[in-house]
């Protein structure tokens, strides 16, 4: 096995580390200067290499940027007494496999060492340049037999107009879904024009959809066509639509019935030719007997209905799905992909994922960017997932979920909550559900889940600082179910 090559002025430094490593039989070589070790590596190369920062004769990270530019796969641990942010964001920056600030743990240190010496040891990981983008693998790439059912009913709905209802949870994808049907059909070559109806405030839903006249209200200075002539000749996906308001969904009923509208301020009907593609996450027959969506609206858009599964219900489609997103995440930000451990892909695997393929992608993406190596272990996963081991460690754990690729902002997470307090809020939402069953209070659970949820997000925006898209992530849901819970649930108005 080849050695590891440690290089310091220091020479106890030296010592200490060269005795401890040969304690746990592994061979080494010392330097006192980066010049000599530059002048080493065109001889060979090390299993890992232990380099200070502050030396005279040259600086660790200017040694790091060579070693790096001549033997990228080397793994370089970078160490100093002098820690500060710049130093630990530069030896990152360089591709550093990991920061080691002195005084240290020389068990801590071995332990980082021996790490370095198993990755350089494993075989170099796919570079993912031939990965195909994420809308056309997620829609050609499962092994789920859920999934398989998926494929083939959009192989036989494409070539048909039939208006199509995707129904699954937040984040499973039905975009995509929508997007496959319309570029596998006739319509291929005209457009494809998206609407969420959640996350456009209902005052502007109706002009984004039919468009208006000029003058029809104040700032309309100019004709603007809707989305609904904007997909002629294609497919317009409606998402969420059971989020939409009464009174459009009249509107858009006699759309489907007629295939002619009005725009806002018009007086002559515009034709239009378009396909109907519409999702949502809620049970639209519940909403139905609510009184909160047309039952003949229901039944038009309702022909055909495909539901996509949730990612816990395809288990065996998560090791593939992360290997791609972490190839996809390693290009994004120009680094080598990273890989999960067999034991860190078992406890990915065995995780539910209450926010799907979109919550696994998000974690990717953190992974790529937090994770100390190329290899994932176990110990390195996020918080939320590390707890299916140590259900203790989820009550201390900071969040760690990030959207694209960004991660939260150090110290903008609250403090820890005690591990008891979850077995106390229970017992008493035990007992709060008791008393009102008791009394025979109606819709117990409605009541309980709008409380519930009203606490939730108004904690997390509280935690956030007001800012949506970060509460969404902390929480693992999609930016468009806060936006509609939140108006749902009354506080977006305060």
């Amino acid at each position: 096995m080849k050695p590891v090559w440690i290089v310091d002025d220091d020479q106890a430094i030296r010592w200490v580390l060269e005795k401890a490593l040969g304690r746990a039989g592994i061979a080494t070589r010392t330097f006192s200067q980066a010049p000599d070790v530059l002048e080493a590596l065109q001889e060979g190369t090390p299993a890992a290499l232990v380099s200070d920062i502050r030396m005279p004769g040259g600086s660790g990270l200017d040694l790091l940027r060579q070693i790096k530019e001549r033997h990228p796969g080397l793994p370089v641990i970078v160490m100093t007494a002098f820690a500060d942010l710049d130093s630990t964001v530069s030896a990152f920056q360089g591709g550093a496999f990991d920061y080691l600030a002195k005084p240290f743990d020389i068990n801590d240190a071995v332990t980082l060492i021996q790490r370095a010496v198993k990755e350089s040891a494993e075989p170099e990981a796919q570079s993912g340049a031939n990965e195909p983008p994420t809308e056309r693998w997620m829609m050609t790439q499962s092994s789920s037999t859920s999934m398989q059912e998926v494929f083939r009913a959009i192989g036989r709905l494409a070539q048909s107009r039939v208006t199509v209802l995707i129904t699954g949870e937040s984040g499973t994808g039905k975009e995509l879904v929508a997007r496959a049907l319309h570029g596998h059909g006739a319509r291929a070559s005209g457009p494809f024009v998206a609407l969420n109806a959640a996350a456009i405030p209902r005052d502007l839903l109706e002009a984004e959809l039919f468009g208006h006249e000029r003058g029809a209200f104040t700032g309309a200075s100019n004709l603007r066509r809707g989305r609904f002539e904007e997909a002629h000749g294609g497919t317009l996906f409606l998402d969420e639509i059971g989020d939409m308001p009464l009174e459009l969904q009249t509107r858009l009923l006699r759309v489907l019935a007629e295939g002619s509208f009005y725009r806002v301020g018009g007086a002559q009907p515009v034709r239009v030719d378009v396909r109907i593609v519409a999702a949502t996450h809620q049970p639209l027959e519940q909403r139905v007997q609510q009184g909160l969506f047309r039952e003949d609206l229901f039944h038009r858009l309702n022909v055909i209905r495909l539901r996509l599964p949730p990612l816990r219900e395809r288990r065996e489609d998560i090791p593939a799905l992360a290997n791609h997103f972490l190839a996809a995440s390693a290009r994004a930000l120009g680094v080598a992909p990273k890989r999960l451990t067999p034991e860190a892909m078992a406890t990915f695997t065995r995780f539910d994922f209450p926010g799907n393929v979109r919550q696994l992608e998000n974690f990717c993406h953190w992974l790529t960017v937090m994770a100390p190596g190329q290899t994932i272990d176990s110990e390195d996963l996020p918080p939320e997932v590390r707890a299916l081991d140590d259900p203790s460690f989820a009550a201390s754990a900071a969040p760690t979920l990030i959207t694209g690729t960004t991660a939260p902002p150090v110290g903008a997470v609250p403090a820890a909550v005690p591990h008891q307090a979850a077995g106390d809020w229970t017992q008493s939402l035990q007992r709060d559900a008791q008393a009102r069953l008791g009394r025979g209070e109606p819709a117990v659970m409605a009541t309980l889940t709008r409380q519930f949820e009203r606490v939730l997000l108004q904690s997390a925006l509280d935690a956030c600082r007001g800012r949506r898209v970060e509460a969404a992530a902390r929480l693992g849901i999609g930016r468009n179910t806060i936006t509609r819970k939140l108006r749902e649930l009354g506080i977006e108005d305060e």
